[in-house]
């Protein structure tokens, strides 16, 4: 009887868009208690804004309607802290562009609304920084870290630090 009375108040409850798998959401009393109250994350985070970047990506990913307790969090939030708050907002979207577009969505147009600096600071550094190659992965060739080599596209600066400039008549090596 007690287990037919918790099957159908789990099935009873409102289905909310989850972006990650069963084993990667953060527990439900997390949650609950962020709704409740938006700076427990604050505190428990103890200025360490990986934790706090971590805890968020991991309830908004869990239940969407952690978002609108953000704005509040924002309100006690140091600067540091909101800028880690950017990051944490940028990586439950990416997180979720894949599994619930919509959700996604509804993430990026809250940062378009919030109208805050250190946010939207935290926000795109973090953007920058997932286009930007991982350690140890040269980054592709581009015109402007191509060695420059004895060619005749080296251009007119010469010099291991390119600091002389070389000879403009000097004649150009035709090929044979």
């Amino acid at each position: 009887m007690v287990v037919a009375v918790a099957l159908s108040a789990t099935f009873a409850a409102p289905a909310r868009a989850q972006c990650v798998d069963r084993a990667e959401r953060a527990p439900p009393g997390a949650v609950s208690a962020f709704i409740l109250d938006p700076s427990v994350i604050l505190r428990l985070s103890k200025n360490d804004r990986d934790k706090l970047t971590g805890r968020l990506t991991g309830l908004l990913v869990t239940d969407i309607a952690a978002l609108d307790s953000v704005r509040d969090m924002l309100r006690e939030a140091s600067q540091a802290d909101r800028i880690a708050i950017g990051v944490g907002l940028h990586r439950a979207e990416g997180r979720c562009v894949s599994t619930k577009p919509d959700v996604a969505r509804r993430i990026s147009e809250f940062v378009d609304k919030l109208h805050d600096g250190a946010v939207l600071k935290g926000y795109y550094a973090d953007q920058d920084t997932a286009m930007a190659p991982a350690p140890g992965i040269p980054a592709p060739p581009t015109a402007n870290n191509l060695p420059a080599g004895p060619s005749s596209s080296a251009g007119l600066m010469t010099g291991e630090w390119r600091t002389e400039l070389a000879d403009p008549f000097k004649p150009v090596p035709l090929p044979e």
